[in-house]
């Protein structure tokens, strides 16, 4: 409804209250034309009652008020929805990325621990590799001390025996020129040294004869207590920086009670049951030659007897590691012979015996048979093979 269509009903109620109102006459109105024109002019006057107020403004413009008005209200309801959808799809990404700040936090938490989990282990394998260096360290420097004072001490006392057996020889020289008989001639004098050189050479043999020990059980039960005691000394009281020749590994009772039987039951020839490893029967065997070491010196002299180089090679150094000897103790003329033939070890064995030395014949398990000219000898140890392993061993060959 239009504002110009509201006032109307204003301006009629003005127009009715300028209207005086005439009271009624019972007066007859004189003529009848008088009461033709009141009415015309009664009807008249209602008529422009009735008649509509003319609107001024046209259809044209309220129209273009009202499509305005429309699209305002559009644009706004699209901006809001606009705007709903924005706020949605920013709660949605919120929500991602606080998803992901957690999971993010979960993995680098688990990062961080793995890292220094890693770098405790690290830090402790390293601890444990800078204590090995150290304690080889402390080894390596007092085997050095060691070594050197062996050799020092060695050289001493080839000196000190070189300055004896000049002294010796000396001394005999001028007993014997004090014994000459210079006024007598010379072909005179001539006659008696033959008798006195045989006189010599049957009292050194007669001497070594004496010297060469008669060994079996009871000789070496007669020594029973410095054989123990050295035992006990292995077994209880190692030591792994002693001198050449000495045992310097640990020894377990077990190892003591087959160098007993070998030494007391079987007089130091015989064979032992191998203890399934080179390790451990090379241990055995340097605990026996330790003993006999102790026992006579460097007269002992060991020969191994083992048929492939590897095998010999393992002896070689097993030896070393238990006996605390080097390459030059090994060799035709030294402490230790390596053989991998029984028949070139007999020919040295025999060699060794006429210059009064004792042979020590150490046979290795692989050997499955032993040649008998190895056995007239006073000391020989054998490792006997295991009997499984031997039943293994013919089953592989037949097949």
């Amino acid at each position: 409804m239009n504002p110009e269509e509201s006032q109307t009903p204003e301006s009629i109620d003005e127009w009715l209250e300028q209207i005086e109102v005439q009271p009624p006459t019972d007066e007859i109105p004189a003529t009848p034309s008088a009461d033709l024109k009141l009415e015309d002019e009664v009807s008249t006057q209602e008529s422009s009652l009735n008649s509509p107020i003319i609107d001024t403004t046209t259809p044209e413009s309220e129209d273009s008020l009202d499509i305005q008005a429309a699209q305002r209200i559009t644009q706004l309801q699209q901006m809001e929805a606009d705007i709903k959808a924005e706020i949605a799809q920013l709660e949605i990404t919120y929500k991602t990325l606080q998803r992901q700040v957690t999971v993010t936090q979960t993995a680098l938490s688990q990062v961080v621990q793995e890292s220094l989990s890693q770098l405790e282990q690290r830090k402790q394998a390293l601890q444990i590799s800078v204590e090995q260096l150290e304690r080889r360290q402390e080894r390596v420097r007092n085997e050095m001390r060691t070594t050197f004072a062996g050799t020092s001490q060695d050289l001493a006392i080839r000196v000190q025996g070189f300055k004896d057996y000049l002294t010796g020889s000396l001394q005999d020289l001028a007993s014997a020129a004090e014994q000459l008989q210079l006024i007598q001639p010379a072909k005179e004098r001539e006659k008696p040294a033959p008798r006195e050189a045989k006189s010599a050479k049957e009292q050194m043999a007669n001497s070594t004869l004496s010297e060469m020990p008669q060994l079996g059980q009871q000789q070496f039960q007669d020594t029973t207590k410095k054989i123990r005691r050295l035992l006990d000394q292995y077994r209880n009281q190692p030591d792994y920086y002693g001198p050449p020749w000495q045992l310097r590994r640990t020894f377990e009772p077990i190892h003591a009670e087959r160098v007993s039987n070998w030494l007391f039951t079987l007089g130091g020839r015989g064979a032992l049951r191998t203890m399934g490893s080179r390790l451990q029967n090379i241990l055995i065997a340097s605990s026996a030659i330790s003993i006999l070491h102790q026992l006579y010196g460097d007269r002992v002299r060991t020969l191994i007897l083992a048929n492939t180089p590897e095998r010999l090679g393992e002896w070689r150094r097993g030896l070393q590691d238990c006996l605390g000897i080097g390459r030059p103790d090994f060799g035709p003329d030294r402490g230790v012979i390596l053989f991998e033939a029984p028949t070139a070890l007999a020919q040295k064995a025999e060699r060794l015996v006429k210059a009064n030395e004792m042979p020590l014949i150490i046979i290795d398990d692989s050997e499955e048979k032993i040649s008998l000219g190895l056995l007239q000898f006073p000391l020989w140890l054998a490792f006997a093979p295991d009997p499984k392993t031997m039943k293994d061993r013919d089953f592989d060959d037949d097949f």
